[in-house]
C-alpha cells in the first residue's frame, strides 16, 4: 500500500506539472498573437487601402496624379542612388485643402486633420506594361495649418513622428518639392522597405521609363 501511495502522489505531481507547463505555454501563445499597437495600426490603415491596388479605384475616389508626372526617385531629392524611389503619387486635394489648381508659387493647404483610415497620398511603382502597383501609403499636412488646428508638437503615426519638410534657399535642391513647409510620413504597407517602415525612399522601388519633368 506504501507504495501504490508513493506511486499515485508522484503521478499526480507529474500531471500537475504538466498542467502548469500546458498553461504557461497557452499564455504565451495568446501573448505572442496579440499584436502590438502598431501592428494592429498598420493592419487597420491596410483593410481600408486595400482597394486602392486597382489606381482605378483610388481616382474613382478623388486622388489625382502629381501634376508633375514625375516618378520620384533618390537623384530627384539629391540622395544616393542606393536608397531607391518613392514613385508616382496621387493625392487628395479636398483632404489637404487644396484649391486646384493651386496659386502661383508653393501650393500649400488648409486642412490640418489626419486620418489615419484617409491618407492623403498613395504612391505607386510604375511597371513596364503601363500598369502600377500601388507600394505606400503617404500622410501629409501643412505646418501653418497643423499649428492652426492648435498643435503643438509635430504629428505621429503608430509613435513615429513624420518628416518636416522645408526647402532650403541655399541649395539648388527644392527639399519641399514645391509646397509649402509641410510635414509627411511614407508607410510602405505594399512593398517592403529594407530602409525602414517609414522611410523616405525604398530601394525595393524603382522608377523605369519614368520621366522626371519639374
Amino acid at each position: 500500500m506504501r507504495y501504490a501511495t508513493v506511486w499515485s502522489a508522484l503521478c499526480m505531481s507529474a500531471l500537475v506539472a504538466c498542467s502548469g507547463q500546458d498553461a504557461q505555454q497557452t499564455e504565451g501563445a495568446e501573448q505572442a498573437a496579440v499584436p502590438s499597437p502598431e501592428e494592429a495600426a498598420l493592419e487597420t490603415v491596410r483593410q481600408a487601402t486595400e482597394k486602392y491596388q486597382d489606381v482605378n479605384v483610388a481616382v474613382q475616389d478623388g486622388y489625382i496624379p502629381d501634376p508633375s508626372g514625375a516618378c520620384v526617385d533618390a537623384a530627384m531629392v539629391g540622395a544616393p542612388a542606393s536608397l531607391g524611389a518613392m514613385g508616382l503619387h496621387y493625392l487628395r486635394p479636398d483632404l489637404l485643402g487644396i484649391t486646384m489648381p493651386p496659386a502661383p508659387g508653393r501650393i500649400t493647404g488648409t486642412d490640418g486633420v489626419i486620418d489615419d483610415l484617409q491618407p492623403d497620398v498613395l504612391v505607386y511603382e510604375p511597371q513596364a506594361d503601363g500598369s502600377q502597383k500601388l507600394v505606400a501609403v503617404e500622410y501629409l499636412v501643412f505646418e501653418k495649418a497643423w499649428q492652426e488646428a492648435g498643435n503643438t508638437t509635430p504629428p505621429t503615426f503608430a509613435g513615429t513622428p513624420f518628416v518636416h519638410m522645408v526647402d532650403d534657399p541655399a541649395t539648388e535642391m527644392d527639399e519641399a518639392h514645391d509646397f509649402e513647409p509641410h510635414y509627411e510620413l511614407h508607410v510602405w504597407l505594399y512593398r517592403e522597405n529594407p530602409n525602414g517602415r517609414y522611410a523616405e525612399l525604398n530601394p525595393n522601388v524603382t522608377c523605369p521609363q519614368a520621366a522626371h519633368s519639374s
